[in-house]
């Protein structure tokens, strides 16, 4: 495995994080303890969670499963909690109560220490905001935040789905504030989806932040899904969704794949770590098989020719802003 500081930080994390969006959901917890232990086994010190993830209740709120099950995990002992960087988010609906969502002072108090039992757990190493609250003040989110980092209950802050105004705004008013401010930001990218090349990823390099990528595979369309024929249902969902464009586009990119001796679930992640803001693509195997398989990506070193192949098949918005749509 190999290592990388997250963002501007002292922190080492692997390139590859464990998502865990599906445990709880899609694979049940024995399978996601087995998940849990290889990725440990490979070297995978980042595990990624958030309040909300695993089984939603029937009101729409997040019972917090997925945290119950790395937690449960975590207790199973062999010094687990001090092998990994565990992170996890606030701000998705959790209770039935006008206050149990959103970065709020009183949400972001109460859901940490929610999300902390749930762990069992003394500390989150990352947490994360899951998304921009614009009902609530920044010098009232990092006054809770900076509150949590002295009670030792975080280390250190990050952001999700922050457009790059909100990355500076946070940054600057934390600079004001004397403190650290963000670490990481986890952003939509994959090679279908790179918008945030206009403006979130300089920005994030010119604050120290690191990239963490979700979705990398877009929900599996970049794993392959023309080659498979153990019809998945949902693989066969998404082709059948799938416009003319895209379906040329995935015939180019995994007839490319083919040609480099690559899978295209590779592929594309090897793509995202040759880029120097991005930390850590978040994987989220269902199956031991998936995790395996995702190390090779590290091994790939794609070629300039192969960066301006995959630039052809999957076009950006034409570099960063203002140059990609001014003189």
């Amino acid at each position: 495995m190999k290592y990388l500081n997250l963002g501007r930080t002292g922190l080492k994390v692997s390139r590859l994080c464990l998502g865990t969006m599906n445990f709880g959901s899609y694979t049940n917890e024995q399978d996601s303890y087995e998940i849990m232990d290889k990725a440990l086994e490979l070297g995978i010190n980042f595990f990624d969670t958030a309040n909300v993830y695993g089984n939603i209740n029937n009101k729409g709120t997040g019972v917090g499963e997925t945290e119950n099950i790395i937690g449960r995990w975590l207790l199973k002992g062999n010094n687990r909690r001090e092998k990994i960087v565990l992170a996890t988010k606030v701000f998705a609906k959790m209770g039935e109560g006008p206050n149990d969502k959103g970065l709020s002072a009183y949400n972001i108090r109460k859901s940490c220490n929610d999300s902390l039992m749930r762990l069992k757990t003394d500390h989150i190493d990352l947490y994360q905001m899951h998304h921009i609250d614009n009902e609530t003040p920044l010098d009232e989110i990092w006054q809770a935040m900076e509150q949590l980092v002295r009670e030792g209950k975080i280390i250190y802050v990050g952001s999700s789905n922050f457009a790059a105004w909100n990355i500076a705004q946070a940054q600057c008013i934390a600079s004001n504030r004397h403190f650290m401010g963000l670490v990481s930001e986890q952003s939509l990218y994959n090679l279908c989806d790179r918008m945030i090349e206009l403006e979130v990823v300089p920005a994030c390099r010119e604050y120290g932040i690191g990239i963490i990528p979700w979705s990398p595979l877009k929900e599996g369309l970049l794993g392959g899904i023309l080659q498979k024929n153990d019809k998945q249902r949902s693989s066969v969902e998404r082709i059948n969704k799938l416009s003319e464009k895209f379906i040329s586009q995935l015939k180019s990119y995994e007839s490319f794949c083919r040609e480099i001796g690559e899978k295209p679930a590779n592929v594309a992640l090897a793509w995202l770590l040759n880029n120097p803001v991005v930390t850590s693509p978040i994987i989220g195997p269902r199956t031991i098989e998936q995790l395996t398989d995702s190390l090779q990506s590290l091994e790939i070193n794609l070629t300039e020719d192969s960066l301006k192949k995959l630039d052809e098949i999957w076009p950006g918005p034409g570099g960063e802003a203002p140059k990609a749509y001014a003189w």
